[in-house]
């Protein structure tokens, strides 16, 4: 079987962690068909070694156990903005991803390597002389990042690695940017379980339920939705606004909510493990994802949330950024102009007044990504392409 190392700084640190769990969701499919090693960072509360739903994971130290909180809790991007005292632990953040690589390389000689981000996963790879080399980018690495010298240090690796990959169309031109030869970058989407975990149910749904679901960075524009609120609650008094997780913005958008007098309809229900996350899209009325371009330029790669709700038949109301547009293919009355409350406002309005044609119109937009989204139809494509990398014996 073929040996694939893969290399991530976001990864669940434990079974049914909130944290984003995409590069994990493809790494145990990719199992079926290779011999897979994880190697990601250690946090605390997470095993430095084991095997988690049949996938090997290995950890990396690079700080005390205390302090190694680099990556959980919005990013590494959100962490560093949110505390930059924690730029201190760059340094030893990269070379233990660097010492832990090579020595990978070296003695378990992995055929093909999958670098999740360009940097610093993608540079570390390339630095370390991985011959047979996927790059994905997911977006904050490419859209934001952008401090001397890290263009230059994301061109070295587009134009080294044997493969580049994005997660959506809209990715593609700021890739080329970079010097990425057009031959080499492929569009292939993180995915959705679309056929059992997200999957509509006969739940009755609460008519006035507005619900969020991520992480509480800037990207998110998470407070244009709670800014929307009292215009929404004008047409529909008893609305109200379920927020499911966490993240460097929460307080300000405490904050926020309370200075607008929403503290008894804005609901903080803080970080929801996967495994939970269908009873909560299956049960509102409108799933909101607010996505704008952070003042650093970071922005939705995909916006896999929206994917989700769609695939519990929850109606959606989204931001208008080339990344959700790509999911449905184009235009759609779904989608409002990014950062405007009033957008918003009217767009979720809309949906409230009519929720069978919003629940219709979900459930037909839910069939046409289940080809292109669903989980194993994605890693297929993968696993083709990491194979083709591999080479000839």
């Amino acid at each position: 079987m073929i040996r694939l190392l893969v290399l991530s700084s976001t990864y669940p640190r434990f079974r049914d962690d909130p944290e984003p769990g995409f590069v994990h969701q493809l790494a145990l499919r990719l199992a079926r068909d290779f011999e897979v090693t994880v190697l990601a960072p250690h946090a605390p509360g997470a095993a430095t070694a084991e095997t988690l739903d049949g996938v090997r994971v290995l950890r990396y130290r690079y700080a005390p156990a205390a302090l190694e909180t680099l990556v959980a809790g919005g990013g590494i991007v959100a962490n560093l903005k949110r505390a930059p005292w924690k730029w201190l632990l760059v340094p030893g953040f990269l070379l233990a991803l660097a010492w832990r690589s090579w020595r990978l390389l070296r003695q378990w000689r992995p055929q093909v390597v999958h670098a999740h981000w360009l940097v610093p996963q993608g540079l570390i790879a390339t630095l370390c002389g991985a011959r047979a080399l996927l790059v994905t980018s997911h977006g904050a690495d490419l859209f934001a990042l952008r401090a001397w010298p890290l263009p230059a240090l994301k061109r070295f690796v587009v134009r080294r690695a044997s493969a580049t990959s994005v997660v959506s169309a809209a990715m593609r031109e700021e890739l080329a940017r970079l010097g990425a030869a057009a031959e080499k970058v492929r569009v292939m989407p993180m995915g959705v379980d679309l056929r059992e975990a997200f999957t509509p149910a006969p739940l009755p749904r609460d008519p006035d339920e507005i619900l969020f679901v991520g992480r509480l960075v800037e990207k998110k524009g998470l407070q244009h939705l709670i800014e929307a609120l009292p215009e929404i609650r004008r047409a529909r008094p008893r609305a109200f606004l379920t927020i499911a997780g966490f993240g460097p913005e929460e307080a300000r958008c405490r904050a926020l909510a309370q200075r607008l007098g929403l503290e008894a309809c804005v609901n903080f229900v803080g970080p929801v493990p996967q495994p939970e996350l269908p009873a909560l899209y299956r049960r509102a009325a409108v799933f909101a994802a607010p996505f704008v371009e952070a003042a650093s330029g970071d922005q939705e790669g995909l916006g896999l949330v929206v994917v989700e709700a769609l695939g519990c038949g929850c109606p959606v109301v989204a931001s208008d950024l080339p990344a959700v547009r790509d999911i449905f293919g184009g235009a759609s009355k779904c989608l409002v102009a990014p950062g405007s409350p009033a957008a918003l406002a009217g767009a979720i309005t809309g949906v409230l007044a009519q929720p069978e044609t919003a629940m219709a119109e979900a459930l037909r937009t839910r069939e046409a990504l289940r080809e292109r989204l669903d989980w194993d139809a994605v890693a297929r494509g993968y696993a083709a392409v990491l194979g083709s990398l591999v080479p000839a014996q």
